[in-house]
Formats: C-alpha cells, sequence, structure tokens
C-alpha cells in the first residue's frame, strides 16, 4: 500500500477536521470503531478520545513506524482502548460483527485488493454498522496521491456496492474530499 504521509498536522487540519468528520458519520461514546490503514492516527487517536473508556478502537496499518509512533502517542495521552496491528488491510479482520463503523480514511484506492478489504470490513460490521469510505476526489489538485490512482466517488460507490453495502450517503466533505456512508445489506 502506497502512504502519503502529512509531515504537518496542523496544517492538515486547515483542511480536515477529523472530530468533525468523526461526529459527522455518527461515531458515539461506547463504539467499537476500525481505522482500516490508520497511519499515525489522525483519525484514530480523535475516534479513541471520542469513544471513550467504554468504546474500543482497532487500527490496522501496514507501516510498522507508524503503527510505532501511534502507540506512543496513544501511551502519552493515557488512551488504553486502543488494539493497533501491523497488517495488510486484505490479510486482517480484527474482530467479526463487533464494529460500528468501520472507516477508510484517504486510503481505499491505496489498497492492492480493494474488493477484498471491503469484503472484511463486511466481516467486521455489526449488522447496523456503518462503513464510511473518506477519499480524494478524483480532481487535479496539489494534496494527495496523482490523480491516476484516486477512485471517483462513482468507482468507490460500484466497489463499496460489490460487496453487498447499501450507500446511504455521497457527499463533500471540504475542497479535497468525498464522504461515502454505506450500511451492510441484509442478507435474509
Amino acid at each position: 500500500m502506497a502512504t502519503y504521509r502529512f509531515h504537518d498536522e496542523k496544517e492538515r487540519r486547515r483542511w480536515q477536521n477529523p472530530e468533525a468528520i468523526l461526529d459527522d458519520v455518527g461515531l458515539r461514546p461506547g463504539f467499537t470503531f476500525v481505522d482500516v490503514g490508520c497511519g499515525d492516527g489522525f483519525f484514530t487517536l480523535p475516534a479513541a478520545r471520542l469513544v471513550g473508556k467504554e468504546g474500543k478502537i482497532y487500527g490496522i496499518d501496514a507501516d510498522a513506524e507508524a503503527i510505532d509512533r501511534l502507540k506512543e502517542q496513544a501511551r502519552r495521552e493515557g488512551l488504553s482502548n486502543l488494539t493497533l496491528k501491523v497488517a495488510e488491510a486484505e490479510e486482517s479482520v480484527p474482530c467479526e460483527a463487533c464494529a460500528d463503523v468501520v472507516f477508510f480514511g484517504i486510503v481505499l484506492h491505496d489498497f492492492k485488493d480493494p474488493n477484498k478489504v471491503l469484503l472484511h470490513a463486511r466481516r467486521m460490521l455489526k449488522p447496523n454498522g456503518r462503513l464510511v469510505n473518506l477519499d480524494w476526489k478524483k480532481e487535479p489538485m496539489n494534496l494527495g496521491p496523482p490523480l491516476r490512482i484516486r477512485f471517483s466517488e462513482e468507482k468507490a460507490t460500484r466497489l463499496i456496492e460489490a460487496a453487498t453495502f447499501k450507500i446511504e450517503v455521497i457527499k463533500n466533505v471540504g475542497p479535497y474530499h468525498y464522504l461515502i456512508i454505506a450500511r451492510p445489506k441484509s442478507t435474509t
């Protein structure tokens, strides 16, 4: 998986507010949140604060150094509700039917097999849980990954629906990103 590391969190926060996004997608105290491709924890740490001691956070990333930085920051903040794992998303399902939210924060386009990753997300979600895909708009801009690898909203929607999800919301989130919220389709 390719990574597009942001060197200045304060700069990133000018165009992306993780707390507002997590609130918007319905993350609440006591929830279980899975951050797939969590990196340094730009969304993971705010999620851990939001779900509180009664909640649970799973973070998965292939970058061992990013996971180490995230562990250290969580330790400094006294956050003990995180389970972090160095793993490829295609090979990792940290829990079955446990998650209220499975979150992809600007990473779905990076996975070698996004279909497999989405099927894993389906396994992790509770029947009434939410899949959240926040990703780069497929437009020329000075930030983010190359345009050629980005997923349009339409492509991301097709992939998510193919993994047996029902799209509930598609909307713009700031100048550079779109957000898709989906729920598992009933299998009965």
